[in-house]
């Protein structure tokens, strides 16, 4: 990739996935890859797989960084929820690869609606739970 204006869009694309993954947990499903078929005319399939190795450890360890500072991680559900990830990325990866491209497309394009309705219907903010999990930051600081 010799193209520096290209190499700038795409470092462009993930400085705003970093920031919006750093301050809403999103990134590779809602923005990389809308960007990635939108602006730069990949097909979805390769969006999607691009995607997962652009976030596999910058947004990982940086981010992760930052919330440690804080106390703001509960480890033990991140480490559950990051097996499930592992299993869940490899099963989704074959999966998407028995699928065609355009099912593919539809499939994606379903999932953001269903994504955006959730945001534009859903009431703002559940209360917390009376007895937090084990481990969390507010029942650790008691």
């Amino acid at each position: 990739m010799n193209d520096p204006m290209l190499v700038a869009k795409l470092i462009l694309l993930g400085l705003s996935a970093g920031v919006l993954s750093g301050l809403f947990g999103i990134g590779g499903g809602l923005v990389i890859v809308p960007a990635l078929v939108l602006i730069f005319s990949y097909q979805t399939k390769m969006a999607v797989g691009t995607s997962l190795l652009s976030i596999l450890l910058p947004t990982g360890i940086l981010g992760v960084y930052q919330y440690w500072k804080r106390n703001e991680i509960n480890v033990s559900a991140g480490l559950w929820i990051a097996l499930g990830l592992f299993m869940g990325a490899y099963l989704g990866g074959r999966l998407a690869g028995q699928l065609s491209p355009i099912l593919m497309k539809r499939l994606y394009a379903l999932f953001m609606i269903v994504v955006a309705i959730y945001f534009l219907v859903a009431p703002e903010g559940a209360k917390p739970r009376a007895n937090p999990a084990p481990g969390s930051p507010t029942n650790a600081a008691s």
